[in-house]
């Protein structure tokens, strides 16, 4: 058979693998026993899978041996004859998945497949909802496949030789009771996985059913797959039908990435992201690009139709595979593309690379930094198209990557035009979400500006009475809700020609009055309550001075062009920036308020210091900003109380 000719059949394993020595027993790490128990109990919703996550590990381990023997010399005189195959028993329920790639000792046996090692297992855990299909569905995105086939086995056997090493090591397990290792043989280097079915398990002990598994998931598989089984086959001579054991190709074994779109279906693509991505939804989007002149690479990303559960942490799992004539490099190089684009997943395979290139002359080449370069904007062209094409599939987009987009802004100057294009806000105008060039094309007759407001949540932002001027002047403001919607926008002052103006900085009521400082009639009138106000709230504010902007609020806070607002000062406070410097806000007072006009006829000096603080801490109090002193705040509330009463 040609199986015998790379590996061990299932057949021949107890015949030469093993030695008679005695086993190290071993114990699974805590989160591998809670990760198998919950597997074997609880995820059964999809048990197929495990086929697909042992065969993308075999693929995995063939692409590092072959890279290897490329690049390194004392790789290269190792015999490399890439292959996984498949052996079935349907007599004894046994499955064997075997492959003659980078292979593991015992220090790896025991890293990935007993302990947490690089597994991943504590953020599965984590992320588990206690939905069985759903759960299910991550076991390949946390690289936690191998364990998937505890679904299907009540007893696992690993037979492993790491490239460049002569002894063999054999792990086993029922994945309950831990593990056990002992040395063993194996001819040639690569991994060795027999799986004794279960009763769920013995459904795939059927060879059809095996191939249409294979043809689901792997069938662009690079290197080739082969199924050995017994085949009935009709004997003319005895009349009879007999089984003839036989070995077959069951995959194309073809990069799929580099064929051209003309020969492949829609299906080809959606397979080809399930397998790299470990995703069993399909995705919402894909772009396959061949470059061919001054360089030669093919590009082909996914945008999944759900964000990655590990978006926002900082060990976030790197999505794109980087491949040199067809040759995989490496899948954890951030340099592919940039942060705010982590959520693609796909394939960058390059002709003109080094197959010896490495993570740190990546940083530098220049022949990566174009490929880079013309990806992000094949990406980002690609979303406006649909955005313009597409806006309900677009908008599913959004409600998944707005965030993301927006951190584009921050350090992606190129394409920063495109990214204001791309992303969604909301709005005082609008229902849902809408774009910059639909708030463009609302603008009133003599508007000069784009507006917007930041610093805290929706329903704070949507009741701020800095809203109330652009209100009466039915004038359009967006409302930035998100976290880092200050740090962005705050370094955007323009959208094309178009001035980009925050509506609680100071300079935005220019717009509002023409340039002109605001004069309220009874300006003379109003100078003394003012230096009150002022010397009564002290260091706390830069100015008091009144507003232009308020039409039903007795007062508001604004700060500076330059300066952080309030809300600002505490988000950075709150990641460790003690030592920010404090710029004073200014209070607003709107001239036209009962309240103001009252403390004008007030001769009362204790009744308009108490007012100064509770115009001061009731601006505060609507910018979501925790008052400093609230017993004090208390004390001057009920000290007002007691005179309305």
């Amino acid at each position: 058979m040609l199986i015998q000719q790379a590996i061990p059949t299932a057949a021949a394993l107890h015949q030469f693998c093993f030695y008679n020595w005695s086993m190290s027993k071993r114990e699974f790490q805590t989160e591998v026993s809670q990760l198998l128990q919950l597997i074997v109990h609880s995820l059964y919703s999809h048990p197929e899978i495990f086929l697909r996550e042992l065969i993308s590990n075999s693929s995995d381990a063939l692409d590092k041996l072959r890279h290897l023997t490329l690049t390194e010399d004392v790789y290269k005189a190792l015999p490399f004859n890439p292959r996984v195959d498949l052996e079935l028993n349907e007599k004894d329920s046994t499955l064997t998945i075997a492959d003659t790639g980078i292979g593991m000792n015992e220090e790896d046996l025991v890293s990935h497949l007993g302990t947490i090692a690089r597994s991943g297992t504590k953020n599965f855990l984590a992320q588990l909802s206690g939905d069985a299909k759903r759960d299910s569905n991550l076991i390949g995105q946390f690289g936690v496949g191998f364990y998937s086939a505890f679904m299907v086995a009540d007893r696992i056997e690993v037979v492993s030789r790491k490239a460049g090493e002569d002894q063999a090591w054999r792990w086993v397990s029922d994945g309950k009771s831990g593990f056990d290792i002992e040395p063993a043989e194996r001819p040639v280097a690569g991994t060795t996985i027999l799986l004794h079915f279960n009763e769920e398990g013995k459904q795939y002990a059927n060879s059809w059913r095996l191939q249409q598994i294979v043809k689901k998931y792997s069938n662009h598989i690079a290197f080739p797959i082969f199924l050995t089984y017994d085949k009935s086959e009709w004997n003319e001579a005895e009349k009879k039908s007999e089984k003839i054991c036989t070995t077959e190709q069951v995959n194309v074994a073809s990069a799929l990435w580099r064929r051209p779109k003309s020969e492949l279906t829609e299906e080809d693509y959606k397979e080809l992201y399930k397998s790299i991505s470990g995703d069993s939804q399909d995705p919402l989007f894909w772009f396959h690009t061949k470059a061919e002149g001054t360089l030669d690479y093919t590009t082909l990303f996914y945008v999944p139709s759900k964000a990655p559960l590990d978006l926002y942490q900082a060990e976030y799992k790197v999505g794109v595979k980087l491949y040199v004539k067809r040759v995989f490099i490496m899948d954890d190089a951030r340099e592919l593309l940039p942060q705010y684009l982590r959520f693609v997943r796909g394939i960058i395979d390059s002709e003109d690379l080094p197959l010896n290139v490495s993570r740190e002359i990546l940083q530098q080449n220049r022949v990566l930094t174009s490929i880079r370069t013309a990806s992000v904007k094949k990406i980002l062209s690609e979303l406006k198209s649909i955005a313009a094409n597409q806006q309900e599939k677009y908008l599913e987009f959004i409600a998944q990557y707005n965030r993301p987009l927006k951190e584009g802004l921050y350090g992606d100057f190129a394409n920063r035009e495109l990214l204001l294009d791309l992303i969604r806000f909301k709005s005082t105008k609008v229902e849902g979400l809408t774009s910059l060039a639909d708030v463009k094309s609302r603008m009133k007759e003599g508007q000069k500006s784009i507006y917007y407001i930041t610093g805290g949540g929706e329903s704070l932002l949507r009741t701020s009475p800095l809203l109330e001027i652009y209100r009466k002047k039915d004038l359009e403001v967006l409302i930035l809700d998100d976290e880092i919607d200050e740090i962005v926008f705050s370094g955007i002052d323009k959208y094309g020609e178009i001035d980009f103006k925050a509506i609680n900085k100071a300079s935005a009521s220019d717009d509002l009055n023409d340039g002109a400082e605001a004069k309220p009639d009874n300006a003379e009138a109003l100078k003394p309550l003012l230096d009150k106000l002022k010397a009564t709230l002290g260091d706390h504010v830069k100015d008091v001075r009144p507003s232009v902007r308020l039409a039903d609020s007795p007062s508001c806070i604004v700060s500076e062009e330059e300066e952080p607002s309030l809300q600002m000062q505490q988000m950075l406070r709150a990641m460790g920036q003690k030592d920010i410097p404090a710029p004073k806000p200014t209070l607003e007072i709107n001239p036209d308020h009962e309240i103001v006009r009252k403390l004008l006829a007030c001769s009362d000096d204790a009744i308009t210091q108490d007012a100064a603080w509770m115009l001061f801490d009731q601006a505060l109090l609507m910018e979501g900003v925790p008052l400093r002193e609230p017993a004090a705040f208390v004390q001057r509330l009920n000290r007002v109380l007691s005179l309305s009463i």
